[in-house]
């Protein structure tokens, strides 16, 4: 039922992911203009409120409105996104000797991928706002979310893409009545006709951290992977990071837990996967100052993956080395390989992203950084079905 949350959002303000300075919760933001760094969202957690205290009856990630930006319900914009499976890959656990393996599986999402979480946030802060049109640069599945949840909300949707991209995405967002923008080249330069078309700010911007409530929605993946672990964490995350949002804001979740003393004990490891053809965290942690001035990416079969100078990256890095986890790259032969193995052992056709993490989870344990007795989660980011064209 929508709307149907009476909880009262806990949250404070906002600050700058760098130096903290706080920022307005009342004004529209975008980033944090004294850093040029995203801004990220604070809530009032004192220790041990309980969860029956927070967490709604809502089957989607309204359940958790107490930990999300939204002021008045009546803004809320849902299509019932989030309550995603968890399921226990137990056969591919069995064929290759592992403990445990689980799959937080997002491509049951409406529009098919977890960006459904993040623009659903995204644009009931955008109603709050009483903005009426948004934009977003997207690799495809962004594009599509943002459609769907503009049309819900009665707001007018530009949706800027590679024209590249698989025409499924494409047909998406026209069917939602979007106004779509091909561009020649990555999401890089579809952020930068973002910027040319927004030059006047008519647009709510929705690009990936460049505004702080895409975050506060994905972060939702932490709390729904407690909450169906009965609050005991896995050892290993294994997450496939473009722009970053979803590794981000999964942390963010398990820290804000831990200070509501819904979790305890040391937190997962979180590993970050990437295309080999598209893997600027790699470079940064090669060079964190000068790694963008030789970076040369190119395109890859998993579009989301295809993120070469993502705004988060300082973020990322500080997930990577507070949970003491690393980053992996995967060639595109080993993700479709992937992709056809969990199909045909486990029945889901997965999207490469998430493909991907079961071969870097192979990765992993052949160099010893990960043990088959660890209990490990993979994330899928979104449906199979929609890369048919790729593959």
């Amino acid at each position: 039922m929508e709307n149907s949350i009476s909880i009262s959002s806990l949250v404070s303000d906002l600050t700058c992911s760098n130096c903290h300075k706080s920022y307005s919760l009342f004004e529209e933001q975008t980033y944090a203009s004294c850093c040029n760094k995203p801004l990220l969202v604070n809530y009032h957690l004192e220790e041990h409120i309980l969860q029956e205290e927070i967490i709604g009856q809502e089957q989607s990630i309204w359940r958790y409105a107490a930990v999300l930006p939204v002021l008045d319900p009546i803004n809320q914009i849902s299509l019932g996104e989030g309550s995603t499976p968890l399921f226990n890959l137990q056969k591919l656990a069995s064929r290759y000797g592992f403990n445990k393996i689980y799959l937080k599986d997002e491509s049951q999402n409406p529009t098919g991928s977890f960006k459904a979480r993040g623009l659903s946030v995204a644009i009931s802060k955008a109603k709050e706002f009483n903005r009426s049109k948004c934009i977003v640069p997207t690799a495809g599945n962004a594009g599509g979310a943002m459609a769907a949840y503009c049309a819900k909300a009665g707001m007018e949707a530009t949706v800027v893409m590679p024209v590249k991209t698989p025409s499924i995405f494409k047909e998406e967002c026209r069917l939602y009545g979007a106004n779509l923008i091909l561009v020649d080249g990555l999401i890089n330069d579809c952020a930068k006709k973002v910027a040319e078309l927004n030059r006047d700010h008519d647009f709510f911007d929705v690009s990936t951290l460049k505004e702080p409530y895409r975050i506060e929605g994905k972060k939702t993946m932490g709390y729904e992977i407690a909450e169906q672990l009965n609050w005991k964490l896995p050892d290993i995350i294994i997450y496939p990071a473009g722009g970053g949002t979803g590794l981000i804001g999964i942390w963010k979740a398990f820290k804000e837990m831990k200070k509501m003393g819904w979790i305890t004990g040391k937190l997962p490891k979180m590993f970050a996967v990437q295309s080999s053809k598209c893997a600027p965290i790699a470079e940064a942690i090669k060079d964190s100052k000068n790694w963008q001035t030789n970076f040369i990416p190119s395109a890859t079969i998993a579009n989301g993956l295809a993120v070469p100078f993502p705004f988060g990256m300082d973020l990322m890095l500080q997930v990577l080395k507070e949970s003491e986890g690393a980053v992996c790259m995967i060639d595109d032969s080993e993700i479709i390989i992937g992709l056809k193995e969990i199909a045909k052992t486990e029945g889901l056709i997965i999207s490469p992203e998430g493909a991907a993490t079961w071969k870097a989870l192979n990765q992993l344990c052949l160099k010893g950084i990960v043990k088959q007795s660890e209990n490990i989660l993979l994330l899928n980011t979104g449906t199979g079905y929609k890369y048919f064209e790729n593959l």
